[in-house]
């Protein structure tokens, strides 16, 4: 029998999905939560099935529901269940000069307040485990016209290495902050090749590079408080205006 379960949020779409079938390629039964995406969560728990693992589809809407009786199902389910993927998202442009509290509150509350409570309620029901958190590679700039989105996102990078030290050494805690991967099917041919122009290794990345990053930080046991940035070093890429490369 496995001694391995992963519960991933939002593991029925986009980056989810993926975190969630490579677990399940890597021996994890998955807690697949969902929240309006159920129809894709049966079509990935088939998947991960077929794979020979179990799945069980747990829905939760972050916004309103309860978060400890999410970790007391998947527990429930899986009470082997050592590793929780904070992979769940929301995202809205918008300035400072156009951010409400309505806009504000739902950031905040999906991006970083959710993580940071089941991140508390799973360290409080597991004597051991592995958090992970997806973050954004946006958190090394100060772009305003995602303020409310980018404050939440930084604020889950400060939380990601703020709980590895305070629920070390049961529980490890580390992020990824994925580049260009899997840009939004709004997102235009150009705007893609624009945005590749700012990369160092001057290509765009795969969900299996991000995958790859999520096995390291899950098999390395001596590895807590980090964020590996997946992005092909656009996050490094600061050089800023001067003399030698004005008007070049």
């Amino acid at each position: 029998m496995t001694t391995k379960a992963a519960l991933v949020t939002g593991g029925a779409t986009r980056l989810g999905r993926h975190f969630s079938e490579a677990l399940a390629e890597a021996g994890y039964d998955i807690a697949l939560h969902v929240n309006s995406s159920r129809d894709e969560a049966e079509e990935v728990a088939r998947t991960i099935r077929s794979k020979g693992r179990e799945c069980e589809i747990l829905p939760c809407d972050f916004l309103h529901d309860p978060l400890d009786t999410l970790i007391e199902a998947a527990i429930r389910r899986f009470p082997h269940l050592d590793v929780l993927v904070n992979s769940a998202s929301t995202y809205q442009a918008a300035p400072i000069a156009q951010t409400d509290m309505a806009l504000l509150e739902t950031q905040f509350r999906v991006n970083l307040f959710t993580p940071l409570l089941l991140i508390q309620h799973f360290a409080n029901a597991v004597s051991n485990g592995c958090v992970v958190n997806i973050i954004d590679n946006k958190v090394a700039y100060h772009q305003y016209p995602y303020a409310a989105y980018l404050l939440s996102k930084k604020g889950l990078k400060e939380m990601t290495q703020m709980a590895a030290l305070e629920f070390a050494p049961r529980i490890r805690v580390n992020g990824i902050s994925p580049g260009v991967v899997l840009p939004t099917s709004q997102r235009s041919h150009d705007y893609i090749a624009w945005r590749l122009e700012g990369i160092p290794l001057n290509r765009q990345g795969t969900p299996a590079h991000l995958t790859k990053a999520l096995y390291y930080l899950l098999e390395n046991d001596f590895v807590t408080g980090q964020v590996l940035c997946v992005d092909g070093g656009e996050s490094i890429y600061l050089e800023g205006r001067h003399s030698e490369n004005y008007l070049e």
